[in-house]
C-alpha cells in the first residue's frame, strides 16, 4: 500500500511539474469543436481538426503546442486507453461525407475521463442509422466539419447511431461562410448571412456539454 501511495504521489507531482512548464494557452482546457488555431500558424495535430483554415478541437481536453515543429494538438487528461464497447457515447467530428454513409473521427467517450484511445480508423453512421424514421439525403442530415454525438452499435466495424434525439449534430458551420450556426427551431440559423439549414440535430447542440 505504501508503494502504491508513493507512486501515486510521484504521478502527481510529474503532472503538477507538466502543468507548471505549460504556458497559459497550453493549460486552456477546450471542448468540442473549439477553435484552438489558425493554419498559418500551426498545423494541426491530434486531437483537431481543420474547417476552412481554422483549427478546431474534435474531443475535450487540454491544448498542447510543440513549438518547435509548430504542430497544435489536443491532449486529454489522462493516457490511460479505455476500452470502447457497444453501447458507449462517443462524441468527433464528420471527416467524409458519402451517398449512404458519414465516417467519424472520435475524440472522445463519455463518462471515461476525456482519456486517449487507439483507435485503427475512423467510425461510420449508415443511412439507416441516422434517425429512426426513413433518410434520403445523408447530405441534409449531416455536413463535412460538424461535431456530432454518436452511440456505438457495432465494435466490429465501428459502426454508430444517432437514432436517439440526444444523439446527433451537437455543433455545425454555415455552407456559405462558415460561421458557426444556432439553433432556430428545429433548424439552423447563420447569424452572419442569414442562412438557414437542416441536419440531424442532437438535444444538447450549442451547449458544448458531452
Amino acid at each position: 500500500m505504501a508503494e502504491e501511495s508513493d507512486a501515486v504521489e510521484q504521478q502527481a507531482e510529474r503532472v503538477s511539474t507538466e502543468e507548471d512548464k505549460m504556458s497559459e494557452e497550453e493549460k486552456l482546457f477546450v471542448l468540442p469543436g473549439d477553435l484552438v488555431g489558425t493554419t498559418e500558424e500551426f498545423t494541426a495535430g491530434k486531437g483537431t481538426y481543420v474547417d476552412v483554415g481554422d483549427i478546431h478541437s474534435i474531443g475535450t481536453g487540454y491544448v498542447h503546442i510543440d513549438r518547435k515543429a509548430r504542430v497544435i494538438s489536443v491532449v486529454p487528461k489522462t493516457a490511460t486507453p479505455p476500452e470502447l464497447c457497444e453501447g458507449d457515447i462517443v462524441i468527433g467530428g464528420i471527416t467524409n461525407l458519402r451517398d449512404s454513409v458519414v465516417l467519424v473521427d472520435i475524440g472522445g467517450i463519455k463518462g471515461k475521463g476525456d482519456r486517449e484511445f487507439q483507435m485503427n480508423g475512423p467510425a461510420a453512421i449508415h443511412v439507416s442509422n441516422v434517425r429512426d424514421s426513413y433518410v434520403k439525403n445523408l447530405g441534409q442530415e449531416f455536413a463535412m466539419s460538424d461535431i456530432v454525438k454518436a452511440k456505438v452499435i457495432n465494435t466490429q466495424n465501428m459502426r454508430l447511431s444517432t437514432s436517439e434525439k440526444s444523439l446527433g449534430v451537437m455543433k455545425a458551420y454555415c455552407s456559405k461562410c462558415r460561421t458557426a450556426l444556432e439553433l432556430d427551431g428545429n433548424r439552423l440559423k447563420c447569424p452572419a448571412c442569414g442562412r438557414t439549414e437542416k441536419r440531424k440535430i442532437s438535444s444538447d447542440y450549442g451547449t458544448g456539454i458531452f
